[in-house]
């Protein structure tokens, strides 16, 4: 289990969330590996994505790692009260029917910024679709940050930071990669998978 101590430079959160963080692990049995970069800025991912798990654990995950990030969701979750809430941890609303001009607000808050993190589920849903969406490839290619691959596997209760990459603009070579990350990782609910794969590549 990741320590007390910060070992990154992006930004940072309080040791509040970090206990809270540790809490909800141990009395869902869960384990947390890995490390992140020592970049101040880069795009983070979680995956594979079927179940409502996913959210509360990655984010016990940010929270041991003692990382502020902001991330994006779905804009439905975001009725009030619990808006408000989700907001205050970083959530940024997103309108899945009309999702044009969000890689370019997350490229420019990216390059306007000496520290910030953007966390997101490149499945977009967790219902089973072709392939995921490339825009968490566009960020970081376009913003010039790393991608940090982390995974929340059920059978082995672990979520893990590990692969980091910083795009190439070669889609198919990049993504190989990121394939062989999480080729032996087990979902939730495996029938609902999406493949690693983007639509760029077919």
């Amino acid at each position: 289990m990741v320590g007390t101590k910060i070992t990154h430079n992006a930004p940072a959160s309080g040791l509040f969330k970090y206990w809270i963080g540790r809490a909800f692990m141990a009395i869902t049995g869960w384990n947390v590996t890995g490390q992140l970069p020592p970049d101040k800025k880069f795009v983070l991912i979680g995956a594979p994505h079927t179940s409502n798990w996913d959210f509360f654990l990655g984010l016990a995950t940010i929270f041991i790692f003692r990382l502020k990030a902001r991330w994006l969701a779905k804009d439905t979750i975001f009725i009030w009260p619990i808006g408000v809430l989700l907001r205050a941890l970083g959530g940024i609303a997103i309108d899945r029917q009309h999702p044009h001009g969000v890689v370019g607000q997350m490229v420019n808050s990216l390059t306007q910024s000496n520290r910030q993190v953007i966390l997101l589920a490149p499945s977009g849903t967790r219902k089973k679709m072709p392939h995921w969406r490339s825009g968490f490839y566009q960020i970081a290619l376009q913003a010039n940050v790393p991608i940090v691959c982390g995974y929340v596997d059920f059978k082995n209760k672990e979520v893990n930071l590990g692969l980091v990459l910083l795009p190439t603009g070669d889609v198919k070579k990049d993504m190989v990669r990121i394939r062989e990350y999480y080729k032996d990782v087990h979902a939730k609910y495996p029938e609902m998978v999406t493949p690693v794969r983007l639509s760029e590549e077919v």
